[in-house]
C-alpha cells in the first residue's frame, strides 16, 4: 500500500528529531508499555543518569542560578546534564520537536569564557537552560507547530531563508540575559488542544502516568519539566494552554495579563485575532522560579521592541507589599473559592486537591468567601465564539498545506462555516467588555464580606474538572477560558496526586449538564492513580507580582500541612 506524503515526510522528521540525540544517549532497551511502567520520572529515568547529572537536574531554576551565576558550576556542565535528560524525555514520552544540542553547549562555552575572563555573570539568568514551546523562532531551528504542512517551510509558506534568521523578541531577551536555548517542545496541530497530539511526534503522554495526557497545548512543556528534562521553559495560554499542561503534570504556571511578557516574532494560529489575545508565561517547578523568569524578562524592556506590551516593570513595592500581607497576623487575608464552573462538577481527586487548600487557608486563620460571580458559563461560550471566528478557516489552511488527516482531539467547524463579520466581532467585543465590567463590580463587592476593609484578595478554583485525561476524553476548557475572557492573571499550582484508595469513584446526583454527565463517567481510579491534582489562584487583571507571591505562600503552606496527614475527599 502506497503511504501518502505527508505521512512520509511527517516520518522522516520523527526520525530526525530522534537522529539528532546522541548515540551515547540513546535508549538500547525497548521502553515498558504504560501499562508495565506508568511513571517514568525519579527513579525511573535516573537509571539512565550519573550521580552528577542527577545533582544538576534535580535542582531548580533558584538552585541552579545560585551555582552557575557564581562560577560553582559551568555552564557546560548544567547544559549537558540537561541535554541528556531531555533526550532520555523524548524517548520516553515524546516530548520535543526540535534538539539543538550542539549550539547550546556552544552558548554555554561562551558563557563560560565570559565568566571566566569577568569573573562575573553575564545576566541573571546565566547558564541557565530553559526550554521553548515550538512556537517561538530560533535562528537555524525549524518551526513545526505540529502541522506536517509546516516542515522545511517558514510558518507554512516556502522557505525563503526565514528559518536561519527569525527570532521571536523572547528568544532575544533570554539569550541576552544568559539563558542556554537547546530544545523546543511539542505542541497539538492547531494548538486549540487540550491533549498534545500531531501526526509529527505522535501523543504525548504524562510522565506521572503514561496512560494519561500531559495535556496541551504547552504538553511538552510540561512533560519535560516534569521528567526533569528542563528546569524550567515558556508556553503560551489562550484558554488554558499553560495552567492546563502545568497542573496536569505537577507544576507551576502563569497565565499573565497579556502585554507583560513579549510575544512579538512568535508563530500562532488565527494571528491577529485580538478578542482574547494569547499570552506568553513560564512553567517551573516554584512559583519561585516563575518569579525569577517574569523578572529577568522584564529587565529587558520589553515594551520597547515589542508594541503589545505595557511599560510596566516588576513592580518591586507590590512584590513587598503581598509579603507583608502574608506575614502579617492571622486573619490578614480573604480568598474567594469555587467548586465548580457551574456545568461540569470536578473529578474526587479535584474535589480533594481543592479541599486540601481549603483547609489549609481555615487552619492560616484567613477567611474563605463563597464565590458567586456572573456566570463562568457565560464566559465560557463566549471564548468558543472567539475560537471560531474564522470558521475554522486558518486551522483548514494549515493543514491542506500537506493534506494531513487532522486528530481525533482537533474539533473543526464544518466545512463552510461562515467567518464573523466585522459587525459581529465587534458586538462580539463589547459582550466581553460588559462580562468583565460584571465581573469586576461583583469583586469590588466582596469587600463587604471579607472583614478586611478589601476585596477578596484572590481565587481558589479548579483548571479542570479532571486530573490529567485519558487520550481522547478532554471535555472542556470552561475552567480556564473565564481567565483569558477576563484578561486576569492566573498559576497553576500542584497540590497532590490521585490516590486509587481514597479518590473512590462516588455518587452522581442531577448531572449539570451533559458534558458532567460524560465527565463523570470518564473517571476511573484505577487508571488516574498516581496523575498530579492541583489547582489554580487567580487575580484581577495585571496582579503578576501579587499573585505569584500568594501562590508561593499558599504552596509552601499546603506541603507544610500535607506532610503527615492525608485529606479525604468530600462527600458529594
Amino acid at each position: 500500500m502506497t503511504i501518502p506524503p505527508w505521512q512520509q515526510l511527517a516520518e522522516t522528521k520523527r526520525q530526525a528529531i530522534l537522529s539528532a540525540i546522541p548515540e551515547k544517549w540513546r535508549l538500547k532497551d525497548p521502553i515498558p508499555s504504560p501499562a508495565e511502567q506508568r511513571d517514568v520520572t525519579g527513579a525511573y529515568i535516573e537509571q539512565f543518569l550519573t550521580p552528577r547529572e542527577i545533582e544538576i537536574t534535580e535542582a531548580d531554576a533558584i538552585g541552579i542560578l545560585a551555582h552557575t551565576t557564581t562560577g560553582k558550576w559551568t555552564a557546560v556542565e548544567v547544559t549537558e546534564a540537561f541535554c541528556h535528560r531531555a533526550a532520555l524525555a523524548h524517548q520516553l514520552v515524546n516530548c520535543l520537536h526540535e534538539i539543538f544540542f550542539t549550539t547550546a553547549l556552544e552558548t554555554a562555552r561562551r558563557l563560560d569564557a565570559h565568566f571566566a575572563k569577568h569573573s562575573r555573570p553575564l545576566g541573571p539568568l546565566h547558564g541557565l537552560p530553559i526550554s521553548l514551546k515550538d512556537q517561538f523562532h530560533i535562528p537555524g531551528v525549524e518551526t513545526t507547530m505540529g502541522y506536517v504542512g509546516w516542515i522545511n517551510t517558514f510558518q507554512g509558506t516556502p522557505n525563503d531563508g526565514r528559518n536561519r534568521t527569525s527570532q521571536s523578541q523572547l528568544v532575544t531577551d533570554l539569550l541576552a540575559s544568559g539563558a542556554i536555548l537547546y530544545v523546543k517542545t511539542s505542541v497539538p496541530m492547531t494548538l486549540m488542544c487540550g491533549e498534545t497530539i500531531n501526526n509529527i511526534i505522535t501523543y504525548t503522554s504524562n510522565p506521572k502516568n503514561r496512560l494519561l495526557s500531559s495535556g496541551g497545548s504547552s504538553g511538552g512543556e510540561g512533560a519535560l519539566i516534569a521528567l526533569r528534562g528542563s528546569p524550567a521553559g515558556f508556553g503560551t495560554d489562550i484558554g488554558g494552554s499553560i495552567r492546563i499542561p502545568a497542573v496536569f503534570n505537577g507544576l507551576f504556571g502563569i497565565r499573565p495579563s497579556s502585554g507583560r511578557i513579549p510575544y512579538q516574532g512568535a508563530a500562532n494560529s488565527m494571528d491577529g485575532q485580538s478578542t482574547i489575545l494569547s499570552v506568553v508565561g513560564p512553567l517551573a517547578r516554584s512559583a519561585g522560579d516563575l518569579m525569577v523568569l517574569f523578572k529577568a524578562v522584564l529587565r529587558r524592556a520589553p515594551w520597547l521592541t515589542d508594541p503589545l506590551v505595557l511599560e510596566i516593570p516588576w513592580r518591586g513595592d507590590v512584590e513587598r507589599e503581598t509579603r507583608e500581607l502574608v506575614r502579617g497576623m492571622p486573619g490578614r487575608l480573604a480568598f474567594g473559592i469555587m467548586w465548580d464552573d457551574g456545568a461540569v462538577v470536578p473529578h474526587p481527586p479535584i474535589q480533594r486537591a481543592m479541599k486540601i487548600v481549603e483547609e489549609t487557608v481555615r487552619e492560616l486563620g484567613h477567611t474563605l468567601v463563597k464565590w458567586t460571580p456572573p456566570s463562568h458559563q457565560t464566559a465560557a461560550k463566549l471564548a468558543m465564539r472567539v475560537y471560531d471566528l474564522d470558521g475554522g478557516a486558518d486551522i483548514r489552511h494549515h493543514l491542506a498545506l500537506s493534506g494531513e488527516t487532522p486528530a481525533a482531539q482537533v474539533i473543526l467547524e464544518a466545512e463552510g462555516t461562515p467567518q464573523k463579520t466585522a459587525l459581529e466581532v465587534a458586538a462580539l467585543n463589547v459582550e466581553k467588555r460588559e462580562y468583565q465590567k460584571l465581573y469586576m463590580d461583583y469583586w469590588n463587592s466582596t469587600a463587604q464580606l471579607t472583614g478586611t476593609g478589601r476585596s477578596v484578595e484572590a481565587v481558589i478554583y479548579p483548571c479542570a474538572p479532571h486530573a490529567a485525561v485519558i487520550p481522547t476524553q478532554f471535555a472542556t476548557v470552561g475552567y480556564t477560558s473565564v481567565i483569558n475572557v477576563l484578561d486576569y492573571t492566573s498559576v497553576a499550582i500542584p497540590v497532590t496526586h490521585v490516590d486509587k484508595n481514597i479518590d473512590l469513584v462516588r455518587g452522581q446526583g442531577r448531572p449539570l449538564s451533559d458534558v458532567d454527565l460524560k465527565v463523570h463517567y470518564d473517571y476511573d481510579p484505577n487508571v488516574y492513580d498516581g496523575a498530579p491534582a492541583g489547582v489554580q489562584l487567580f487575580g484581577r487583571r495585571l496582579q503578576e507580582e501579587k499573585i505569584l507571591v500568594l501562590a508561593e505562600y499558599l504552596a509552601g503552606k499546603v506541603k507544610e500541612a500535607t506532610a503527615n496527614k492525608i485529606v479525604v475527599g468530600p462527600e458529594l
